[in-house]
């Protein structure tokens, strides 16, 4: 049995694969979201959930995922009508009143964790920020062979389980609504025309949001959602106008990030020459935001330099 192997499949495989999955989950509805300029959805979609989450352990005294979605449907509830009140009652602009909504129900979160004692549950602050990917742990396979049989898969974690399942179901449902999608997304006149209702095409977008908030909370935490929800789909958006071209390059992405962040956070310090690996769902972050500067940059049509090599060829050639 080979150590080095075994430690393999017990920590970095089981993490790798969480943080792939909660990009992918993310990314999916996030390529419609940047799309209709709604990516501040998924940011208020990380923020609100940790009161619903701490609210939904409380009453079932589990974190068991139907409750814990539950419970972040019912915060987005609160947080839609709280925003609502705010613009009527005290005459706040929707920004600021979005602002104020999810900021305070965060911290209200925060402080339900703290005060509760629902960090018994496997769910702090630090986690609540940052995730847990590195205590991901599979303890089922020792070696390569292990992976073929079925009962080391019995041992799988149940965040891991809890992010296929929800990524599945986000991959069957882009598939059956895409043009329910794309042409509430690009033409609700259109949609109106045809029969398709945009308030309930939208609706569903958010619960999708949420449930992909929720399931990747625990692996990477509330503020590391954001970046999953809006960098994969932003960097396609800048290499692509082809709508099923961008949905699957902001997978394409997400897959990059989630398994490059991993592999930068937690075996790049060693190259260098630190004991210490790095904060793997930040890095992860990281690893989406640097792909996102790199395609505003040099993206052939809408990046910062082509764009600029071309008015310079224009200018020369006027000249």
């Amino acid at each position: 049995m080979n150590p080095g192997v075994e430690d393999f499949l017990l920590i970095d495989l089981p993490a790798v694969l969480a943080a792939v999955l909660a990009a992918l989950a993310c990314a999916l509805p996030g390529s419609f979201l940047v799309l209709r300029r709604q990516a501040l959805m998924g940011d208020a979609m990380s923020h609100v959930v940790l009161p619903g989450i701490v609210c939904a352990y409380l009453a079932v005294g589990d974190i068991a995922p139907l409750a814990m979605v539950a419970g972040a449907l019912g915060a987005a509830l609160v947080a839609v009508l709280l925003i609502n009140a705010l613009q009527r009652v005290g005459g706040l602009e929707p920004g600021a009143a979005m602002g104020v909504v999810f900021t305070v129900m965060f911290a209200a979160g925060l402080v339900l964790l703290e005060q509760s004692g629902a960090g018994n549950a496997h769910l702090d602050a630090e986690h609540a920020l940052y995730g847990n990917l590195e205590g991901t742990l599979w303890p089922g396979p020792r070696d390569w062979a292990d992976l073929l049989d079925p009962e080391s898969y019995r041992t799988l974690p149940r965040v891991l389980v809890t992010l296929a399942v929800v990524t599945a179901a986000m991959v069957l449902l882009l598939v059956l609504f895409f043009k329910e999608l794309a042409v509430t997304t690009f033409d609700p006149g259109l949609a109106a025309g045809l029969g398709i209702s945009t308030r309930a095409v939208g609706t569903g977008l958010l619960a999708m949001t949420a449930v992909a908030a929720v399931a990747a909370f625990e692996a990477v935490g509330s503020i590391i959602v954001i970046a999953m929800f809006v960098c994969p789909a932003a960097t396609a958006r800048m290499l692509t106008d082809r709508l099923a071209a961008q949905v699957w390059l902001s997978a394409l992405f997400a897959v990059l990030a989630g398994a490059g962040g991993y592999w930068l956070a937690a075996f790049l310090p060693p190259l260098l020459g630190h004991d210490n690996a790095l904060n793997a769902a930040g890095m992860v972050a990281v690893a989406a935001g640097a792909m996102q500067c790199l395609a505003m940059l040099l993206a052939p049509r809408y990046g910062v330099l082509p764009r600029a090599w071309r008015a310079r060829r224009r200018l020369a050639a006027a000249g």
